[in-house]
């Protein structure tokens, strides 16, 4: 009995090393990916990556011109108005459902990335691409579709998972936002380097604020 109790202990703590491992790790590369990615734009000035996506999705554009309309339609699933109803109604349905912790985390999660990227735009000020083929104000660095889109969608797939229903809905909802990032420099509305540091942004938000709901909820949402 003893032996069984200490070998449960032990997978357990494998295991907890291992997700702090792995989280520990994501939380440091997005952090050096955003840092590494603003020395590249300015500080070396260089456009060669930004050049380099435009040029590739420029051909497909004129390859399958039909695209354009299914990329302006799906960019609007992180545009302001979906980005506002989704982060005041989620919540508030999930409230609604029972699940008061997991609707602080989604509210949290894109209120939270919203002020950050207002934040990060103004202090880097970088100027929009003057190529885009529809009109958007704003500054450009880091992307908010990106940043806020992830910060919904994967805090969307996180939960998803830790109450292990419909991983492979988590995993589609990631690749969500990963397509909704791809839109913002196909449309030239975005260098590639902002969607970038868009996307490591939000990871880098998502985990601060993981640690904080573990530390402030236990596991039946009920607050500490």
């Amino acid at each position: 009995m003893i032996k069984k109790v200490a070998a449960r202990v032990v997978a357990a703590l494998s295991l907890l090393t291992a997700e702090i491992v792995v989280v520990g790790g994501v939380f440091m590369a997005s952090a050096l990916l955003f840092f590494y990615l603003t020395r590249v734009v300015f500080v070396g000035q260089s456009v060669q990556f930004d050049n380099w996506a435009f040029g590739q999705l420029d051909a497909v554009r004129a390859a399958w011109p039909r695209l354009t309309p299914v990329m302006q339609a799906l960019t609007f699933f992180a545009s302001l108005p979906w980005l506002v109803a989704a982060g005041i109604g989620l919540p508030l349905l999930l409230r609604r459902w029972g699940h008061r912790r997991e609707a602080w985390e989604v509210f949290a999660a894109v209120a939270g990335a919203a002020l950050l990227n207002q934040v990060l735009k103004s202090h880097f000020h970088r100027l929009r691409p003057d190529s885009a083929l529809i009109f958007q104000s704003g500054l450009s660095f880091p992307s908010g579709h990106a940043m806020i889109g992830l910060a919904l969608y994967g805090c969307l797939a996180w939960i998803l998972w830790r109450h292990r229903r419909h991983p492979i809905w988590g995993l589609l909802l990631l690749l969500f936002a990963l397509l909704i990032g791809l839109t913002r420099v196909y449309l030239h509305v975005h260098f590639a380097t902002d969607v970038v540091a868009g996307f490591a942004g939000a990871l880098f938000w998502l985990i601060m604020l993981r640690g904080v709901f573990q530390l402030g909820f236990r596991d039946d949402g009920v607050r500490r």
